[in-house]
């Protein structure tokens, strides 16, 4: 089936990335559209884990916020971050009713996952090429298949949806600054991506930044969200309803 995908290109693969100058501003991350720093591009609102923590050889572990993870605005460090969407399914709704015109539900379910897998490999391969390249903060990096797979490279690519980052309304922003239509993505109205074989999400730079789950936040939380986001805390509430139990 790949072979096929392949020589009859019946897949089309479309990708942008931005790298911005980036501070933290309490739990959320500034992106400025210039080194000035004085006009902000976007914002990324943070969520913070707020679970009872266990303490570990005598060392209570942090409650940890993506935004931990950027210098902050007072510290005077010229920081940054980064924005990406890639699609690898552009063409596949035609093919797909291909199949299903000719009642070929296992091709279906075999193209679409392969669809899947080659969209997350094109955001591995662009990350890398961040990593090394564009960025460059690890250009002497040097990862094997399998080390890669393991992710035992520097920094992370959050996506929105997902536990470090569960609020999908991040993605609105997100294609807003990277003109995603112009590569042929979308959003739903339910914060889906179209096409469906599609990764967008954040670049993090720091060695230590790491993936967690943010889990069941609190009412507090919720509220200070709403106030940074001048955003009504019901319509929030809706947004958020998965973490909040």
């Amino acid at each position: 089936m790949l072979k096929k995908i392949v020589e009859g290109r019946w897949l089309q693969a479309n990708g942008v990335m931005g790298l911005f100058p980036a501070n933290r501003v309490g739990d959320d991350i500034e992106f400025y559209t210039d080194d000035s720093r004085s006009q902000v591009l976007m914002t990324w609102y943070g969520m913070r884990q707020q679970t009872e923590k266990q303490e570990i050889e005598g060392v209570m572990r942090p409650s940890r916020c993506l935004s931990d993870f950027v210098a902050t605005k007072e510290s005077g460090i010229k920081d940054y971050a980064g924005l990406f969407a890639v699609t690898a399914g552009i063409g596949a709704d035609r093919k797909d009713k291909e199949f299903q015109d000719a009642l070929d539900d296992y091709s279906g379910i075999m193209f679409k996952a392969l669809a899947d897998r080659l969209a997350e490999a094109f955001a591995e391969c662009l990350h890398q090429r961040v990593r090394k390249d564009l960025w460059g903060y690890a250009a002497d990096e040097n990862l094997s298949n399998a080390e890669l797979i393991k992710e035992q490279y520097k920094g992370i690519r959050p996506a929105p949806g997902y536990p470090a980052c569960p609020d999908h309304t991040a993605k609105i922003d997100l294609f807003k600054v990277l003109d995603a239509g112009d590569i042929g993505m979308q959003l739903t109205e339910s914060m889906a991506m179209f096409p469906a074989s599609s990764v967008s999400g954040f670049y993090l730079g720091h060695p230590d930044s790491t993936y967690f789950n943010v889990g069941q936040i609190g009412e507090d939380q919720l509220e200070d969200m709403a106030k940074r986001r001048g955003m009504d805390v019901e319509v929030l509430r809706r947004v958020l309803a998965p973490n909040l139990g």
